[in-house]
């Protein structure tokens, strides 16, 4: 048994504060108030650990859709995908800026709380499951929640804070996190101050999570929840991300999600349609008014607006923007709109998450994983397996759905790699993926020269590069963790 637990602020009691939610077949939402109890008491009942499930649920998308630093638009604006437009109100310049330190605010302080938090909500179901007896049919299917939810917050630490195990040969020797995981019947001790464990240490521990969850899970749960496709396309990004390319086909082909049709594409991003969607964070959304949606707008991270105009925070980037085929690819239309300032400068405004259908509160469902990444996760490690023909096949399938008219590639070698990368870079943009893409790859952020207006004047970044091998890529401990728990240490170079 292996029982851990590092010393952070919110870390749970014995004597838990605990999010009560109402279980439900559409959005995971309206979240009751805070209850204290014994977790070996309270947790009793199919419904009391549904109700615990929908805490883990919303520990995710409170750091996935937060409406100041969310993880589903941060990674994006550390990169190269968007470019700042300096008519709005300078938003998150520290991170655009690489200008970040164990003292900022936003999103290292809190994404490192809410995905341990997450952890912790995961890690109360998992050591009191047995209250369940063997012969409930709900119980496995409980227990794979959990231990999805466990793995997938951990994976958004280490990605963040550690380096990626493809990202150098030293990675996997390297400072990851603190993986922190109960057994049936324990309850995380608050009072352990752990060490950090290595990369390689914390994927294994996520990947043998996911395995477990696989062989326990239920085919569909819903939306909002993980199920059987969740979980493994889950698995088919940690394989990729650790260099285990033929993991990482066999787990893309366990999911039979399709993918969403051009047709239904821009849909997706509204809300209209659940096209292509593997795993979704619901979230409260602009038809539901009066209920919780305080910090769940995370399309304001890329554009502000009220009734009467758009505020433009991130634009495309221009030359992103004009790779892009606009009369043949139907990502253009889901990703692209053009807003108009004040002083009449327009800018190619990011339409993803801009809100619902008829809605510009940039409040939608979080897409945390959609079957066009498990098939680019696919194809990707088919090329580096060697199999060229394979990939091509597989990237073909994307884009057989993306263009109109389609013509199947003919791309071999360096050229083969450049289309998946470059179909991964559109497919997935403002999605929460490029920053690590490039991380993972030992790839450099190059930046271009081009402003934020629409024409690509205006002005450039300050911060052109962040060198591969860059300290920054590892985002630092926020301060008030390490002063919490001095075993945990630093990032080089803060």
């Amino acid at each position: 048994m292996k029982k851990r637990n590092i010393i952070i602020k919110f870390v749970l009691p014995l004597n838990i504060m605990f999010f009560l939610g109402s279980s439900c077949t559409d959005e995971v939402e309206n979240l009751q108030p805070f209850i204290n109890g014994n977790p070996a008491t309270f947790f009793n009942s199919v419904s009391a650990f549904q109700n615990g499930l929908d805490g883990g649920y919303l520990q995710l998308r409170n750091y996935y859709a937060d409406s100041g630093s969310g993880y589903q638009g941060m990674p994006d604006i550390l990169s190269d995908n968007v470019v700042q437009a300096f008519t709005g109100r300078l938003s998150n310049d520290v991170y655009y800026d690489y200008r970040y330190v164990p003292s900022t605010a936003g999103f290292i302080n809190r994404t490192f709380s809410e995905a341990y938090e997450a952890v912790n909500v995961a890690n109360l179901i998992i050591g009191q499951i047995d209250n369940l007896p063997d012969a409930e049919p709900q119980k496995n299917d409980i227990l794979a929640q959990a231990l999805a939810i466990r793995a997938m917050a951990h994976l958004d630490l280490v990605r963040l804070y550690a380096q990626i195990p493809t990202q150098s040969d030293g990675a996997n020797a390297s400072p990851g996190i603190a993986y922190i995981q109960v057994e049936n019947g324990d309850i995380a001790d608050p009072l352990d101050q752990l060490e950090r464990e290595t990369v390689q240490s914390n994927y294994n521990d996520i990947v043998a999570d996911l395995e477990r969850a696989a062989g326990l899970i239920d085919a569909e749960n819903g939306e909002g929840r993980f199920d059987r496709d969740g979980v493994y396309g889950l698995l088919s990004r940690v394989y990729l991300y650790m260099g285990r390319y033929e993991d990482a086909v066999n787990a893309a082909d366990q999911v039979s999600v399709p993918l969403a049709t051009g047709a239904e594409l821009e849909g997706m991003y509204q809300d209209a349609n659940e096209a292509g969607i593997v795993l979704e964070l619901s979230i409260d959304t602009g038809t539901e008014t009066g209920t919780n949606t305080l910090g769940n707008n995370v399309g304001v991270l890329y554009s502000q607006s009220s009734p009467d105009a758009v505020i433009v925070e991130y634009a495309i980037e221009f030359d992103l923007w004009n790779s892009i085929d606009e009369a043949t690819d139907a990502r253009a239309d889901a990703m692209q709109f053009v807003a108009v300032d004040g002083d009449g400068n327009s800018y190619n405004g990011i339409s993803k998450f801009f809100g619902e259908t008829g809605q510009n509160n940039g409040r939608v469902d979080i897409k945390a994983i959609r079957a066009a990444e498990v098939i680019l996760n696919k194809a990707e490690a088919e090329f580096e397996l060697g199999r060229e023909a394979d990939a091509l096949a597989t990237l073909d399938e994307l884009r057989a759905v993306r263009f109109d008219p389609f013509v199947a590639g003919t791309e071999t070698g360096q050229a083969l790699e450049d289309a998946i990368q470059f179909n991964r870079r559109v497919e997935l943009a403002f999605e929460g993926h490029r920053f690590f893409d490039l991380k993972r790859r030992g790839e450099s952020v190059v930046r271009s020269n081009n402003g934020d207006i629409i024409d690509g004047s205006g002005t450039p970044a300050d911060a052109l590069t962040l060198d591969a091998g860059d300290f920054r890529f590892q985002l630092p401990i926020p301060i008030n963790e390490t002063n919490a728990n001095p075993n945990f240490n630093q990032n080089p170079g803060y």
